[in-house]
């Protein structure tokens, strides 16, 4: 989760939403990501997206069985669909994400037994840390300048 807070961390310095992402097979880190919507202009340039595709060409499969993703914000719908569709096995998130929350928040998408697939979660690692810094970062952009984009804090 440290790795996810410095790509967090790294993020908000290039004025992206700071969240970070890892995925990790036992102790091996796969990929590391941090949320890249801004300077691509890709609005599924989520973090945790951008690690599970990367760790997916590490391994050169798109399976991730054996996987942990660590995330430094609750995925939303989009991430955690894909953390579902790349059969990990564990999620890490260090906090909760109140408006967009898919991981036990607004829905659990992990531990739906409707889905072929479920996953084991944990929550709260490094949470006031990650919380922290999204609010910090969000505080700051509401200082931005007239006619700068808005973008929605999920600490609100």
């Amino acid at each position: 989760m440290r790795r996810a807070l410095l790509a967090a961390e790294n993020a908000a310095e290039m004025g992206e939403v700071p969240v970070g992402a890892v995925v990790a097979r036992g102790e091996e880190v796969l990929a590391v990501a941090a949320n890249e919507r801004e300077a691509t202009g890709d609005p599924t340039a989520h973090a945790e997206l951008l690690a599970i595709r990367r760790a997916a060409k590490t391994l050169g499969g798109w399976r991730l069985s054996g996987c942990t993703l660590y995330a430094t914000l609750e995925p939303c719908p989009m991430c955690a669909g894909a953390a579902h569709a790349s059969r990990l096995d564990r999620l890490v998130y260090a906090t909760p994400d109140p408006k967009a929350g898919y991981a036990g928040t607004l829905h659990d998408i992990p531990s739906d037994t409707r889905l072929n697939h479920t996953f084991a979660v944990q929550t709260g690692l490094l949470g006031e840390e990650a919380a922290d810094l999204l609010r910090t970062f969000f505080k700051n952009r509401r200082k931005r300048p007239p006619g700068a984009t808005k973008q929605p804090d999920p600490t609100d």
